[in-house]
């Protein structure tokens, strides 16, 4: 009976744990279902641009085959030069244009920007409440009904703060005084020194303009199969013809040939500790040139012009019984040349 009885404890025993594990199996893949693939709670948008640097708390994502930096709650961004975009998890987009230093702060519902240099403009979609702080200045976007918000604030090359509610209004405040003034909608307005007191009409003093995001088609699938040496020479003008349009046109000015190179497919084997290389024989190397055409002639080749000589006209008996003997031809042998100079010194001896 001692032994039915401890055989029996041992059992329930092993039966407690198994049964914890099972229930807090449950409990978490009920967790996972009732959970959608939700971004967390503090991030802020997905960022873009040319010449940014992100410091802080971020994450990296790819969409569409391309690597997106998402920035998430305590993000330093600065933006060298150009301009940025953030899109917002929320909805809408802020768009800063640089050089600009500003840092992002998220906390359920609210979203905080310290803006220290450049210039915001944010469009907000949805229920979400932004505030911009600046060494002086605290604003606040106030949406008026249930519509969207859009406004911008900055400095302008000389310090001032331009202020302007496009959509919706913006209420400031003065960090140092806790003086506050309500700007309203489509208001534009310039302010000087941190004082509200000062409140002045801008007109065109800072420009950011939203962005348009850029579309990136998702990557078409490319099918490629073997094919035998004379199979692929032979294919092989036609293989790509929108990149071979492309790059004859390019070498026209410089009169280059071009060559391309065509791969066989890579073949990854998981159980090979070594992945077989490819078939030299499989290489094809096409080299296209741009073939001149022959240089033809059309037209007619006229030389030098020659002078005709006109033949002499014949000499009638008269006029050459009346024409004087011609002179006969001077001599110019040596022996005529001193007979001459000892004639003119002795002219009477001749």
């Amino acid at each position: 009976m001692t032994a039915f009885s401890n055989s029996f404890e041992c059992r329930r025993r092993a039966a407690v744990p198994a049964a914890f594990m099972a229930s807090l199996c449950a409990a978490l893949l009920a967790a996972t279902a009732a959970r959608p693939d939700e971004p967390p709670s503090d991030s802020v948008g997905v960022i873009d641009g040319e010449a940014i640097t992100v410091n802080g708390p971020m994450s990296v994502e790819v969409v569409h085959g391309q690597a997106k930096t998402v920035l998430r709650s305590g993000s330093d961004v600065r933006v060298i030069s150009g301009a940025a975009r953030i899109d917002l998890v929320e909805g809408g987009q802020i768009s800063i244009c640089g050089p600009a230093h500003l840092s992002v702060l998220k906390s359920g519902g609210s979203l905080t920007i310290a803006l220290d240099t450049g210039t915001i403009h944010a469009h907000i979609e949805r229920e979400l409440a932004l505030t911009i702080y600046t060494p002086q200045i605290q604003a606040q976007a106030v949406a008026i009904g249930d519509g969207p918000q859009d406004l911008l604030l900055g400095f302008d090359t000389t310090g001032a703060m331009c202020i302007q509610a496009n959509r919706g209004a913006i209420r400031v405040e003065q960090q140092l005084t806790g003086q506050s003034v309500l700007i309203p909608q489509a208001s534009n307005v310039l302010l000087l020194n941190g004082q509200l007191d000062n409140l002045r009409t801008s007109a065109g003093h800072c420009a950011c303009d939203l962005q348009a995001a850029k579309a990136t088609p998702p990557p078409q699938p490319e099918v490629s199969e073997l094919t035998a040496t004379e199979d692929a020479r032979n294919r092989a003008p036609d293989a790509r013809p929108n990149t071979q349009s492309a790059t004859v046109e390019a070498p026209l000015a410089k009169e280059e040939p071009v060559y391309q190179v065509f791969l066989p497919p890579l073949i990854y084997d998981a159980n090979a500790k070594v992945q077989p290389e490819i078939d030299p024989k499989m290489i094809v190397l096409v080299r296209r040139v741009r073939v001149r055409p022959t240089l033809i002639f059309q037209g007619r080749v006229e030389g030098v012009a020659v002078a005709a000589v006109a033949p002499a006209p014949a000499s009638t008996p008269a006029a050459g019984a009346n024409a004087p003997k011609a002179a006969a031809p001077a001599s110019d042998s040596f022996v005529d040349r001193v007979r001459n100079f000892v004639r003119k010194l002795w002219p009477s001896g001749s």
